[in-house]
């Protein structure tokens, strides 16, 4: 019953964001995750709305249940690190801390709880006006880019600095596609 009112919201959300979107004048971004042997692990596409980011999940591999997801400050996911290279969570204003349920929170890369199916896969889209994939104070493009990690369990929406949400599991670098500062040449890195 949930899912189903959160995909008739998605579709309204979609049907506001208008025909600008549509025809694709908005800024687009991927991230391919890979797991921690480096084995590929699904995509994550953020696309920009007039309501927000619109991020859709198609991953596998992960063990059935509940997985944070969070958005961290440094493009670079290095498996050999257990893609700790990414940073923390991004977040536009230092003050903040993590989780919804925070008294100063949420971070501006923290996302809900996703569920991967008895198969592994875990299929979503949530949207999110937390932060932009454009340019400005509150995108996740700069120097070092931004990357998107799966968690092998649920946040807990509180505890610091990651809601005790276990090991980072797959990890994946968000490339602009679309939008500003996509470069000639399949250069995604963006600057601000």
């Amino acid at each position: 019953m949930l899912r189903a009112l959160v995909a008739v919201l998605l579709g309204v959300l979609l049907a506001w964001s208008g025909p600008a979107a549509a025809a694709g004048s908005k800024a687009r971004a991927v991230a391919r995750l890979v797991d921690r042997s480096g084995k590929p692990a699904g995509t994550a596409t953020f696309i920009a709305t007039s309501h927000g980011v619109l991020i859709v999940f198609d991953l596998k591999g992960l063990t059935p249940g509940p997985h944070a997801i969070h958005v961290h400050t440094a493009g670079n996911c290095d498996p050999k690190v257990a893609f700790t290279s990414a940073g923390p969570h991004f977040s536009s204003e230092p003050s903040r801390m993590h989780g919804y349920l925070s008294a100063h929170g949420p971070h501006a890369g923290d996302l809900p709880n996703e569920f991967a199916a008895s198969d592994g896969t875990l299929k979503a889209t949530v949207i999110t006006n937390a932060f932009t994939i454009g340019n400005g104070k509150k995108s996740i493009f700069d120097r070092d880019g931004a990357a998107v990690i799966v968690h092998g369990g649920a946040d807990d929406y509180m505890s610091q600095p990651a809601g005790n949400a276990g090991d980072r599991v797959a990890c994946g670098v968000i490339m602009r596609t679309a939008g500003p500062g996509v470069r000639k040449g399949g250069t995604h890195r963006a600057h601000k």
